[in-house]
């Protein structure tokens, strides 16, 4: 209280070359009635909006008193005179603070919000403006007359006509309601189709809006509202699928050069994801015990870890037990199904059966507001930028270097390989560790909307297959567009249907279509894959 009352002081400081205000305006504001407090906050802000705020923010703020017949703004140990901002000296000793109830706040909100709007400051109006659209009434349409006439932002501009509007809609005239009924239909905000629906519905046989002209205009607008607002849910929908597409992407990809390479079922690929997210969380723990003031980049160490720890993981798992279950694909599914389950066993010994906190750095908070309905999430529109970076970095591993080259060879013809000197034993664990590592980044990047747990993999090894069966085994091509295709279809299925009948239907068109196109969406090209 102390700091807020220094702080108040020296903004009234600043404030004492206002002029004066009628002590008149000022004397309700004592009143005991909440209605006297309110029409005198309405007369203020209307009368001299400039000289009003320093008093009700005092108001608000609980610094406001009377001190005999004179209305006093209290700073710690000093007082000023509420009308003319000039100090008193000696402060009054008896002061009677001025209290106010819920109502009068919820007024006094509004008021103070309205005259930020005449601030210098952009910021400081575009947030007023966006408080002030929430609650504007009838009278409230003199200030916002007056800083639509001030205002020369476009953006508060346009959101200062809404606020209009919406206060116009108290008004007597069935010709300025119809105005600012037609005015409103131009928003995409949810909350102004709220305040149009009463506008159309009857109580009893009476219509809430006696107008049938304002009434046939509420109806058209709220159509208009209602269709942006489809629009826009159906490209939060597109979004979040693509979202999903690209962890779908990232859990995929190395699955589809394992079993694309070695044909290898691997059960236990989810775990993989787990070891990645467990990386993120391990990397937390040290930059937090360690180096705080670097937390917000931990994410960033994240990643290689995320990499070469499950990478490690898969070579292991390469070289003690897959090796030698080559071409015995029954024995292999279920030797990794069991890894499976060692694997989340030594996750709960190591880090404890319950979900572990990974938290969003700074820079991914929040998000960018295209509509009043769609926000994009900062972290989901990173990690979509990550799996393409990732897609990037395969493309170049398998196209561009000496191990690709060996790669895709041992994917189309694995004796031919071997035959000319590729060493495909070799290939085989470099491949696997190579196909691990990259679900240990879908692992790093899972951990920024999901849960860690040790249970975290199970519910995508079902979909990582569905995307490497789809797009066609081995192909990073097919491996993009049947995870994105997956992700979107998903999610406007969900939204239709909900969630586990979506899930059927994809399973089912994918059965579909792998029966008609067994080769997936893209085949591999090469003599003994085609014979």
């Amino acid at each position: 209280m102390r700091t807020i009352g220094l702080l108040l002081c020296g903004w009234l400081l600043s404030a004492s070359c206002l002029a004066a205000l009628d002590p008149a305006l000022l004397k309700p504001l004592a009143s005991e009635d909440s209605d006297t407090k309110i029409a005198a906050i309405a007369a203020l802000a209307q009368a001299a909006p400039e000289e009003a705020l320093p008093v009700l923010k005092a108001l608000a703020d609980n610094s406001l008193a009377l001190a005999g017949e004179r209305l006093v703004i209290v700073a710690g140990e000093r007082a000023f005179d509420a009308a003319s901002n000039s100090e008193i000296k000696p402060a009054p000793v008896a002061v009677e603070p001025i209290g106010i109830n819920n109502r009068v706040r919820r007024e006094l909100s509004a008021a103070l919000a309205a005259l930020r709007l005449f601030s210098s400051e952009r910021d400081v109006r575009w947030q007023a403006a966006q408080e002030v659209t929430l609650s504007a009434d009838a009278k409230m349409l003199p200030l916002l007359d007056k800083a639509l006439a001030a205002e020369t932002d476009p953006e508060i501009k346009t959101r200062l006509q809404l606020a209009h509007a919406q206060a116009s809609l108290g008004s007597t005239d069935p010709g300025v309601r119809l105005d600012a009924v037609r005015t409103l239909g131009d928003s995409s905000d949810p909350r102004v189709r709220q305040l149009l629906i009463p506008l159309t519905e009857k109580r009893g046989d009476n219509w809430l809006e006696a107008d049938s002209a304002v009434r046939a205009a509420a109806g058209t607008s709220i159509r208009s509202i209602e269709q942006r607002l489809a629009w826009a849910d159906n490209l939060g929908r597109a979004f979040t699928g693509i979202s999903l597409g690209s962890i779908l992407l990232l859990a995929a990809l190395g699955l589809a050069i394992t079993y694309g390479v070695m044909g290898v079922i691997n059960m236990a690929h989810g775990e993989l994801l787990m070891v990645g997210a467990y990386s993120a969380w391990a990397m937390q723990s040290v930059f937090r015990a360690y180096l705080p003031g670097a937390l917000d980049w931990y994410l960033l160490a994240a990643i290689p870890v995320g990499f070469l720890a499950a990478a490690l993981v898969g070579v292991l798992m390469e070289r003690l037990v897959i090796r030698h279950l080559y071409g015995r694909p029954l024995e292999t599914l279920l030797a990794t199904w069991g890894i499976s389950l060692f694997l989340m066993q030594v996750a709960r010994t190591l880090f404890g059966a319950q979900n572990v906190e990974v938290a969003n750095p700074v820079w991914m908070a929040g998000g960018i507001e295209l509509l009043p309905n769609l926000m994009l999430p900062w972290n989901r529109i990173i990690i979509v930028g990550f799996s393409i970076a990732v897609l990037a970095a395969m493309w170049a591993i398998l196209n561009l270097t000496r191990l690709g080259m060996f790669v895709r060879a041992v994917t189309q013809n694995r004796p031919m390989a071997g035959c000319v000197g590729v060493p495909t034993g070799r290939i085989d664990t470099l491949a696997f560790g190579l196909g691990a590592g990259i679900a240990g980044l879908g692992g790093v990047a899972l951990s920024q909307i999901a849960n860690v747990g040790p249970d975290m993999g199970t519910g995508y090894i079902v979909d990582s297959f569905m995307v490497v069966v789809l797009g066609g085994v081995g192909q990073l091509a097919g491996a993009v567009w049947a995870a994105l295709g997956l992700g979107v279809f998903t999610k406007f299925l969900e939204g239709w249907t909900g969630a586990v009948v979506a899930k059927i239907v994809v399973l089912v068109f994918i059965i579909i279509f792998i029966q008609k196109r067994p080769q997936g969406l893209f085949a591999l090209k090469g003599r003994f894959v085609e014979s």
